[in-house]
């Protein structure tokens, strides 16, 4: 697992990143659906974690993705938020398992959105932002969960009267 304080990229890198999310953010509902829609076809399972209006999702879906993009020079400051957003995803739900899944619909609706201008080295560089993404979230993730206390969520048994 990559280690959750920085992003490794070089400075091309950034650049390929930098390009990609300010044109797919000119098209960012249209992403962001393709990306759910696609999340969708390959997990079916995934749609009920999912009780907002997937337009709202998909707007912040793009937020996280221009923060993270808008963060690459100073990435260890974004550990807090990202951190904070997967202990979050434990509460909706989400498993280890689904980044993966979540990584690889991501880079279908930016292949999608973008054509022939998501280069191979563009989809090696955001497969690093994602890779870096994922890897801080579940750390956070399985640290909650580790300390999570499901009792509180558990009714009192009742005794009955003597």
């Amino acid at each position: 697992m990559p280690e959750t304080g920085r992003i490794e990229l070089t400075e091309d890198q950034k650049k390929l990143v930098r390009a990609s999310i300010s044109r797919a953010e000119r098209m960012a509902e249209v992403v962001g659906l393709d990306f759910y829609q696609r999340l969708f076809e390959l997990d079916p399972k995934l749609r009920p974690l999912f009780q907002n209006n997937i337009q709202e999702q998909s707007k912040k879906l793009m937020a996280t993705l221009k923060m993270v993009v808008d963060g690459l020079d100073y990435s260890h400051e974004l550990v807090a938020s990202i951190r904070s957003l997967g202990r979050r995803h434990v509460q909706y739900g989400v498993k280890e398992q689904h980044y993966d899944t979540v990584g690889e619909a991501l880079l279908w609706a930016l292949q999608k959105a973008l054509g022939s201008d998501f280069t191979p080295e563009a989809r090696n560089a955001w497969l690093t932002v994602y890779n870096w993404l994922a890897a801080t979230m579940k750390e956070a993730a399985a640290e909650a969960q580790a300390s999570f206390d499901t009792t509180r969520f558990t009714a009192p048994s009742r005794k009955d009267p003597a």
